[in-house]
């Protein structure tokens, strides 16, 4: 729910933001630099919640405590890579890409009802899917329309 509340409330500001600097709408570039204040505080989780977000990683999968901050480093280069008009496509699409194999991460977390920010396998099961699915759906379609589709 975080990550969705600071990409809207980020979007919102950033449009206002962007309208003052040129002077005109740039709904696109708003909704990137929305995408990479969230993808850099969600990276931030990747470091306060190493043990937590470990705890998401399969057992068969080794140097999960390596593999959670080096995807924390991904997400804030991919950050930066939305902003970089040369990077912004291959950035979208990478994110993309990125988005969907994290994505039974969150299925395992959920199925062991992991709470990544408690460390615990007490965390809300599969109904927090029901949350977790379209939210990445929408992510994918945000980094979509605005770094691809968008120009």
């Amino acid at each position: 729910m975080k990550p969705l509340l600071v990409l809207l409330i980020s979007f919102v500001i950033a449009i206002f933001v962007v309208k003052f600097i040129y002077k005109h709408y740039d709904f696109a570039l708003s909704a990137r630099i929305a995408m990479s204040i969230m993808l850099c505080f969600t990276a931030m989780g990747h470091f306060v919640y190493t043990k937590g977000m470990s705890m998401m990683i399969p057992e068969w999968i080794p140097f999960k405590t390596s593999f959670v901050h080096l995807t924390g480093l991904f997400e804030i280069l991919l950050a930066v890579g939305l902003l970089i008009p040369k990077l912004k496509v291959i950035s979208g699409w990478t994110l993309i890409i990125f988005l969907l194999l994290m994505l039974p991460a969150n299925i395992y977390a959920a199925i062991h009802q992991v709470d990544y920010q408690k460390a615990t396998f007490e965390g809300n099961g599969l109904s927090y899917l029901w949350f977790r699915i379209p939210l990445q759906v929408l992510f994918i379609v945000w980094a979509y329309m605005s770094s691809i589709r968008m120009p």
